[in-house]
């Protein structure tokens, strides 16, 4: 049934822009085109979806199925919503006519305004540029975003210490080495202290991140690169061939985390030193609001002090009021992902900050304040599905901590 409704508003759809199109443009082979591209998508996406089993190969593929016919939609959505409104007029008048019966009428029905099918063709096509262009361009968009946060009770020692956080790598939609060299370059330039990554190495399989090893293992720091998972890394969104399987996939990703010379954190923490003073860095498994909650706060601090200076890594920013600001334990400084920003948005600093991922996340970007607590939700170095980006650019932040000056 879910798939029968689909079908029919994809039909649905398909055929408001053709008449959109067909009042608007008198050339038939505009019109042919039209349908054999819109055949073209939706049948290179059902190859990808239901024919062609998934690999690592045909990955990047699918992602690029996804967006042609995503681009699409949100197009002929659009040109549909503008002569629905139309309609709303012109069935009223043709109801009118009809229970008239003027006897030299042979039309009831008004016929479409070919101003209003332009300016619906027009104004479709601006999202169906943006969505192109961000397939083309944006995914790899990188842009350092830096930020300064204060704390009263920061150890001297790591006044000024600099944090690089990267995170939803989703290496298995990459189709583009040097980029992803350039991002990787983009990282190291920071000279950051410590870089932490915050989940979603993989979409499903380990092997993924295998032909990227060796450009990520270049990210380097004085004090180390941290890492946890994130819920695409449990393998949990396809079909293993048995339980054992899934149990080695998992197996491998620890071993590419190691290969890189990631510490990956499994519900627990490691402490950083530095002339005599000391942070925490916690990290836990996957803990999200409707999906997996593997996380366990309570033993990533088994080893930390209440005094301890914190920093925890959490791929899912939902953890953060529901788990995070309530312990007993003050946790200064939280970094999640997942969101990506949605991949779509628009941000004018100081004017607007929006995105669709509002609706879903109450932290869905940027850095979020409470009790003296902070929260960094990095919008994602990669992607995912969608493979593009449109006003939420691949993120690298760049955190420095500072001591308030009202307590120095």
């Amino acid at each position: 049934m879910r798939w029968l409704i689909t079908l029919l508003l994809l039909v649905f759809f398909q055929w408001y822009s053709y008449q959109a199109l067909k009042t608007a443009i008198s050339n038939r082979w505009i019109l042919y085109g039209y349908v054999f591209f819109t055949l073209i998508i939706v049948g290179n996406l059902l190859f990808y979806t239901l024919i062609l089993e998934r690999n690592t190969t045909n990955e990047p593929c699918l992602m690029y199925a996804i967006g042609f016919f995503l681009s699409l939609l949100i197009f002929q959505l659009l040109v549909s919503v503008i002569l629905l409104a139309e309609d709303v007029f012109r069935i009223p008048q043709a109801l009118y006519s009809f229970l008239k019966r003027v006897p030299e009428q042979t039309q009831f029905i008004p016929s479409r305004r070919k101003i209003i099918s332009q300016i619906a063709l027009g104004l479709a096509s601006i999202p169906f540029a943006s969505l192109l262009y961000g397939m083309y361009r944006g995914k790899y968009n990188y842009k350092v975003l830096s930020y300064n946060l204060e704390f009263e009770d920061l150890p001297d020692a790591f006044d000024g210490f600099k944090i690089t956080q990267i995170s939803d790598i989703h290496s298995g939609s990459f189709d583009n080495q040097t980029k992803v060299q350039y991002g990787v370059d983009l990282v190291n330039q920071q000279k950051s202290d410590l870089v932490l990554f915050t989940g979603d190495l993989v979409n499903n399989r380990a092997d993924e991140i295998k032909p990227w090893i060796k450009i990520f293992n270049k990210i380097k720091a004085e004090f180390g690169v941290f890492s946890i998972l994130g819920n695409h890394d449990y393998g949990d969104y396809m079909r293993w061939e048995s339980p054992a399987a899934k149990r080695k996939n998992m197996e491998d990703l620890y071993d590419a985390h190691n290969e890189m010379g990631w510490d990956l954190l499994l519900n627990e923490s490691r402490f950083i030193e530095k002339d005599g003073d000391r942070l925490a860095i916690i990290g836990v498994e996957n803990w999200g609001s409707g999906f997996k909650k593997a996380g366990d706060l309570n033993k990533a601090l088994n080893n930390v002090s209440e005094k301890d200076f914190k920093i925890l890594l959490t791929h899912d920013p939902s953890h953060w009021e529901a788990q995070v600001i309530p312990h007993p334990f003050k946790i200064h400084l939280t970094l999640s992902g997942h969101t990506h920003g949605m991949q779509f948005g628009i941000e004018i600093p100081g004017i607007i900050k929006w995105s669709p991922a509002k609706w879903r996340y109450k932290q869905w970007a940027g850095v979020y304040g409470e009790n003296k607590q902070y929260l960094n939700v990095n919008r994602g170095f990669g992607y995912l599905a969608y493979p593009g980006r449109v006003g939420m650019w691949p993120e690298v932040s760049v955190i420095t901590l500072s001591k308030s000056k009202s307590s120095i």
